[in-house]
């Protein structure tokens, strides 16, 4: 087997958050930063960025085979993980998908949704730009709800970070849950 030496992938990623249905940049923006109107950086993360794609299949049977004679998917499911390295109240409001920031003079404070608008989701979109070989990669997920909360702490030793899983979820008939780009 040989190698395409340009395929091989090493460095950090850039994420962005937009509002469900967020206008997605052109394929040909693939090594362009997104539109900032659309999408917000979340700033600096640690432990780079996991994008899971996991597929669940549940085999066939018949009493005639001792063998599997053939599987079907039953599940998709997409999550990404990631620790927000700048623990900001706009990336908190973000890790727990949604709440009100208020602000003064000389301070913000954030408070989280309590009313029964808490029980409906806040779905957002997510974009990640990285690096695919020698190029760019932009990965669209197009309706996303950070599903864990968040968990931090402050250590003495230890930076202080946001963790957040966020899971992609089924759009329409018409459009697909996510879209992968690479410069050509």
């Amino acid at each position: 087997m040989s190698v395409t030496v340009t395929d091989l992938t090493q460095g950090p990623a850039t994420i962005y958050t937009g509002l469900f249905g967020a206008a997605e940049p052109l394929e040909t923006a693939v090594n362009d930063t997104p539109q900032a109107s659309a999408w917000g950086d979340v700033g600096g993360t640690t432990d780079g960025l996991k994008l899971v794609i996991k597929t669940t299949f549940k085999d066939l049977e018949v009493d005639q085979l001792i063998d599997v004679p053939g599987t079907r998917p039953t599940l998709r499911e997409i999550t990404m993980e990631t620790n927000m390295a700048e623990p900001s109240l706009d990336n908190l409001k973000y890790a727990l998908n949604g709440g009100t920031i208020s602000t003064g003079v000389g301070w913000r404070a954030f408070e989280p949704v309590d009313s029964d608008a808490a029980t409906q989701p806040n779905y957002s979109a997510l974009l990640v730009h990285g690096w695919f070989g020698t190029g760019r990669r932009m990965v669209v997920v197009r309706k996303v709800l950070s599903v864990e909360g968040t968990e931090t702490q402050y250590k003495k030793d230890g930076q202080t970070v946001f963790k957040v899983t966020i899971k992609g979820f089924y759009v329409s008939p018409s459009i697909r849950p996510f879209r992968i780009i690479d410069a050509d």
